[in-house]
């Protein structure tokens, strides 16, 4: 059994590691399965998530129907895995290694090497903005010298 538990989704009442207990096998395989599952099981409507979450109830359906390519993508859909998580009282740290394991294809955390691409194109436009304002000052001086 110890082997199996990573796995399966953890279930904690208040969320806390002394509470932990996995989800016995018998359930849906599928990652949007499991999570309408638990739900469901716990009697949580959609509509209560979506509430307490902020998370339109078409993004809860489409978690639970593995339809991430109509989420948004990136962090968003990270937070909202884990607010679905929190809210029907599974772990949400457990349950998000679940989400990239069965979708590999969500753009984990950035890494620092692109982390510092994004910065050189920042600098880039920086200095692309400090030219323009440069040039637009020289022609400003030079038309109120002529004038």
């Amino acid at each position: 059994m110890a082997g199996t538990l990573d796995r399966h989704f953890f279930v904690a009442s208040d969320v806390t590691p002394d509470r932990i207990r996995p989800v016995p096998e018998e359930g849906p395989k599928d990652f949007g399965s499991r999570l309408r599952q638990e739900r469901e099981r716990r009697g949580i409507p959609l509509r209560e998530i979506a509430k307490a979450t902020k998370i339109s109830v078409s993004s809860l359906e489409a978690l639970e129907r593995n339809q991430v390519s109509r989420l948004p993508g990136g962090v968003f859909t990270r937070a909202f895995v884990r607010s679905y998580a929190v809210q029907i009282g599974l772990d949400p740290d457990r349950t998000m290694r679940e989400f990239l394991d069965a979708f590999p294809e969500v753009q984990r955390p950035e890494t620092a090497d692109s982390i510092g691409h994004d910065v050189a194109v920042q600098r880039w436009s920086g200095w692309r903005m400090l030219l323009g304002a440069v040039i637009l000052l020289a022609l400003i001086a030079v038309k109120f010298y002529f004038w």
